[in-house]
């Protein structure tokens, strides 16, 4: 058996124990960050689930890595799958791959078309990244001296008008760790909004043209 077939082997049994610990992650992260009046041991627990899902990650990633026989290589070539092992933040956002799983797992062809599937994918992740990224920023920013952003409301206003380009401007980080996370935000969240609208104008040319197809009158 070659490498890809038995990378694509654990790719199928890990997708969604990975797509389940994601979510463990996010709401591990979520009581954390705002559960600060929940006793020590409490908060300490939760820490520990987190630390346990960013462990499964790394399994992944050292498996995959080590079945690709692409040594150096397969850091950029999969450079996503990279920065997700390194940033906490985008480690919700493997959630996404759990259509495909169960699809591979029943081996099936996904149902829907890919301008679907794009939109589904791009749409969770950017929720889920945004969500992310609030409880962060809310963690850096609300004790902060000169803070803008002392509730975690503030927090969600601030990244939704972050990742729909408005930015007013009434709330912002203002330290150097809220900052870097809004630096990620912004680029991440530009670039899965394009695929959203991008994709949506796709479907939306291909159902215009379709229709012109078929209400254009025979040999004209």
């Amino acid at each position: 058996m070659d490498d890809n077939s038995r990378t694509a082997r654990w790719e199928r049994w890990a997708g969604i124990p990975l797509g389940v610990a994601s979510l463990v992650y996010l709401g591990s992260y979520a009581v954390w960050v705002l559960g600060e009046d929940l006793p020590q041991p409490v908060r300490d627990l939760f820490l520990a689930v987190m630390a346990a899902s960013w462990a499964l990650f790394v399994v992944d990633y050292a498996v995959r890595w080590s079945l690709s026989g692409q040594r150096l290589h397969f850091v950029h070539r999969h450079w996503l799958d990279t920065v997700v092992v390194v940033l906490p933040l985008l480690r919700p956002v493997r959630v996404v791959r759990v259509y495909d799983a169960l699809q591979q797992r029943r081996g099936e062809r996904p149902t829907m078309s890919l301008q679907g599937r794009v939109i589904l994918y791009a749409g969770l992740s950017t929720g889920l990244l945004g969500f992310a990224c609030s409880l962060s920023v809310y963690r850096f920013e609300h004790t902060a001296p000169n803070a803008t952003i002392r509730t975690f409301g503030d927090s969600l206003w601030w990244a939704a008008s972050t990742l729909s380009t408005v930015g007013y401007g009434d709330v912002a980080p203002v330290t150097l760790p809220g900052r870097l996370v809004a630096a990620v935000l912004m680029g991440c969240g530009l670039a899965l909004l394009g695929a959203v609208t991008g994709s949506f104008s796709s479907y939306l040319m291909q159902r215009f043209a379709r229709g012109e197809d078929e209400e254009r009158p025979p040999g004209s």
